[in-house]
C-alpha cells in the first residue's frame, strides 16, 4: 500500500510540475519579447515534451479516477447484473486495446532512440517519450483491474490483453476476416462504457494491422500531434477553469448578475442565463456549470416564484450557454482539429453566443411578467449593491476581457494567452481572493483538472492516428463525393449538418464530438464554399444545442443526477428551451454575417 501511495504522489507531483512549466515557459517568452526578445532557449521543444507528459500522466490519472470520456449510452442500462457484465466486457476490451497501444508506443520510442535526437540541455528525446508506453501500460492494468470486483472475472479482463496480442500470430491471409468482428466488438464495448479514446485507438490499430502497416504508426501520429503549436492551450485553459470553479467565483458572479438584472421582470431568470454563460466560458461546457451553480441558482428561482418545471428547464438549458465565448476550451479544440485560427473563432462566436444568451433571457422575462401579473414584487435596483457586487467579482469578470484584449491586439499567441489565463486564475483565487490555499488546496484542484486534460489530450492524440488512416484510404474524399452527388446547395448541406450535429451531439460528449466529426465536416464545408470560421461557429452552436436533445443529452443526465428528477420529466421541461435555442442556431447558420461581420470590421 505504501508503494501505491508513493506512485500516486509521484503521479500527481509530475502533473502539477508539468502544468507549472507549461504556464511559465510561454509567459517568459511573452513578457521577455518587449525586452530584447528574451526567451528560454529551446522553450518550444521543452513545451512539447511537457505537453506530452501532461497528456499521458493526466490520462493515467483519468483512468485511476474513472473520468475518461465515454458515451452516455451506458447510463441507459439498469443497475445490477446487466451493468456489471457490461462493465466487464467494456473494460476487458479497453485493457486489450490500451495494452497494444502501449506496445506500439514502445516501438516508437525504440525508433526514436536509434535517431539519437536530444533536447536542449542534452536529454535524449526517447527518454522523455518513455512516458507514453509506461502510462499506457498503467492504464491497461487499471482497466483490467477495475473490470470486476470478483477475482475470476478480473482474470478474464487480464486474459483479454493476451488475446489482443495473440492476434499478431494470425497468418496474413486471415487478417481481413478479423476486421468486421473486431469493429463490432470495439463498437459494442464503447456503447457499454469503454472510453471513447479506446474506440478511436482500437479502430486505428485494427485498420493499420489489417493493411500490414506497423501499429507504431498510430503512436507516431500521437507524437506528431503533440508538436501542434496550439495544443498546450488545452491543458492551460482546463486548469484555469477548474481553479475558478473550485474558488468562490460562482458566488461572486451570482451576486453581481442578480444585482444587475434582479430589478427586471424575469430578472432572476436573466441572471441565471448570464451567470451560467460566464461560468461555462471558464469550465468549457464540461458539465461543471450545472454541478457548481445548480444548487445555488435553482432555490433562487423557486423562491422568486418561478414554477419548478420552468426553473429546472432554465438551469438545464443555461448549463451550456457561453460555449462560444473566450476562453472556452471547445473553441481551442476545434481550432486544433479543423486547423482554423482560434483567435478568429473566438471573435466570430461573440455575437452568436450573445444571441443564444439573449433568447434564453427573453424567455425568462416573458415568464417573469406572468409573476408580475400575480403580484410578485421584484428586487429594487440598488447602485450601491451593483457597485459592491461588481467590485467583488471584478477579477473574474476581467478574465474574458483580458483574453479578448490579448487576441485583438496580437500581443500574445494562443498558448501565451492561455498561460496568462491560467496564471491569472491561480493568482486571483489563491493570492487575491484567497479562496484556495496555494499549498494545501491548489495541487488537489490542479490534479482534478489534470484528469480532464489527460482525457481530452489522449482522446485527441489517438484520434489523429485514425484520421491518418482515413486520409490515406481517401475516406473523406469519397464521403465528400457522396455528399456532392446527393446535396447540391450550401443551404441543404447546412440544414443536413444541423440535424446531423444535433443528433450526434446528444450522444457524444462534446470533446469526443469535435475530435470525431470536425475532420469530416470541415472539408465538406469548404467544398460548398462555406467560410471555415462560420462553419466552426455553426458546428459548436449545434453541439451546444445537442446538450439538451433527448433522450441522452449530457445536460439532461447532469440535471437528473444533480436535482434527483426523472429524465422523462426533464424532457418535458426543456422542450421550450430546445425550440428557442434551435431558432437561434438556425439564425446563426443562415445569417453568416453574425459570425464574420465582426472579423471584417476588425480587418481579420
Amino acid at each position: 500500500m505504501k508503494g501505491v501511495a508513493l506512485i500516486r504522489r509521484l503521479e500527481k507531483g509530475l502533473l502539477v510540475g508539468a502544468l507549472f512549466f507549461a504556464t511559465a515557459l510561454p509567459l517568459i517568452d511573452a513578457f521577455g519579447r518587449p525586452f530584447g526578445g528574451f526567451h528560454v532557449p529551446g522553450a518550444e521543444a521543452w513545451l512539447r515534451q511537457v505537453t506530452l507528459w501532461m497528456a499521458f500522466v493526466g490520462g493515467l490519472l483519468a483512468a485511476r479516477e474513472g473520468t475518461h470520456l465515454t458515451l452516455s449510452t451506458a447510463e441507459l442500462l439498469p443497475e445490477g447484473r446487466p451493468r456489471r457484465l457490461a462493465r466487464l466486457g467494456a473494460y476487458a476490451v479497453a485493457a486489450g486495446v490500451t495494452a497494444v497501444l502501449a506496445w506500439a508506443s514502445w516501438g516508437l520510442v525504440k525508433a526514436d532512440r536509434m535517431q539519437g535526437n536530444r533536447l536542449p540541455g542534452g536529454l535524449p528525446e526517447w527518454a522523455s517519450e518513455c512516458v507514453m508506453p509506461l502510462a499506457l501500460a498503467g492504464i491497461a492494468f487499471l482497466f483490467a483491474w477495475r473490470a470486476s470486483e470478483r477475482p475470476a472475472l478480473r482474470a478474464l479482463a487480464f486474459a483479454a490483453i493476451g488475446a489482443a496480442f495473440a492476434l499478431g500470430l494470425l497468418p496474413e491471409a486471415a487478417l481481413p476476416k478479423i476486421v468486421l468482428p473486431g469493429l463490432v466488438l470495439i463498437l459494442g464495448a464503447t456503447l457499454l462504457g469503454a472510453p471513447v479514446f479506446v474506440a478511436m485507438a482500437g479502430v486505428a490499430l485494427l485498420l493499420f494491422f489489417k493493411d500490414g502497416t506497423p501499429v507504431a504508426a498510430v503512436s507516431a501520429e500521437v507524437y506528431r500531434l503533440i508538436g501542434s503549436p496550439t495544443l498546450p492551450a488545452i491543458p492551460l485553459l482546463t486548469a484555469a477553469g477548474y481553479v475558478l470553479a473550485e474558488g468562490g467565483a460562482s458566488t461572486r458572479l451570482v451576486r453581481f448578475f442578480r444585482a444587475v438584472f434582479g430589478w427586471m421582470p424575469g430578472g432572476i431568470a436573466v441572471m441565471v442565463a448570464a451567470v451560467c454563460a460566464v461560468f461555462t466560458t471558464f469550465t468549457g461546457g464540461s458539465g461543471v456549470t450545472i454541478i457548481a451553480l445548480g444548487g445555488l441558482v435553482l432555490p433562487m428561482l423557486l423562491e422568486d416564484g418561478y414554477p419548478e418545471g420552468f426553473s429546472l428547464g432554465l438551469v438545464t438549458a443555461s448549463g451550456s450557454l457561453g460555449l462560444l465565448f473566450p476562453p472556452s476550451l471547445p473553441v481551442i479544440l476545434y481550432s486544433v482539429v479543423a486547423s482554423v485560427p482560434a483567435d478568429q473563432l473566438y471573435l466570430a462566436g461573440l455575437l452568436p453566443g450573445l444571441l443564444l444568451v439573449v433568447l434564453v433571457g427573453a424567455w425568462g422575462i416573458w415568464n417573469g411578467r406572468k409573476l408580475d401579473a400575480q403580484g410578485k414584487k421584484r428586487q429594487p435596483f440598488s447602485w450601491r449593491e451593483a457597485g459592491a457586487s461588481f467590485w467583488a467579482a471584478k477579477w473574474e469578470l476581467a478574465l474574458p476581457v483580458l483574453v479578448v484584449a490579448l487576441f485583438v491586439t496580437g500581443f500574445a499567441s494562443m498558448v501565451e494567452v492561455s498561460a496568462a489565463a491560467c496564471a491569472y486564475a491561480v493568482v486571483v483565487e489563491c493570492l487575491v481572493m484567497r479562496d484556495i490555499h496555494p499549498f494545501r488546496q491548489l495541487p488537489g484542484v490542479l490534479v482534478k483538472a489534470g484528469a480532464l486534460m489527460g482525457a481530452v489530450l489522449l482522446l485527441l492524440s489517438v484520434a489523429m492516428g485514425l484520421t491518418s488512416y482515413l486520409v490515406d484510404a481517401q475516406i473523406p474524399s469519397q464521403l465528400l463525393d457522396g455528399v456532392r452527388t446527393h446535396v447540391h446547395s450550401p443551404f441543404a448541406f447546412l440544414l443536413i449538418l444541423n440535424v446531423f450535429l444535433l443528433v450526434l451531439g446528444s450522444v457524444l460528449e462534446i470533446y469526443s464530438a469535435i475530435v470525431i466529426l470536425a475532420p469530416l465536416v470541415a472539408p465538406m464545408g469548404a467544398a460548398f464554399g462555406i467560410d471555415p470560421i462560420h462553419l466552426g461557429v455553426v458546428f459548436l452552436a449545434n453541439l451546444e444545442l445537442g446538450f439538451l436533445f433527448p433522450p441522452v443529452g449530457l445536460n439532461l443526465f447532469l440535471s437528473s443526477s444533480r436535482f434527483g428528477k426523472p429524465l422523462p420529466s426533464l424532457y418535458r421541461h426543456v422542450v421550450p428551451f430546445l425550440l428557442i435555442l434551435g431558432t437561434g442556431v438556425l439564425l446563426i447558420t443562415y445569417v453568416p454575417a453574425m459570425s464574420t461581420g465582426l472579423l471584417r470590421l476588425l480587418g481579420r
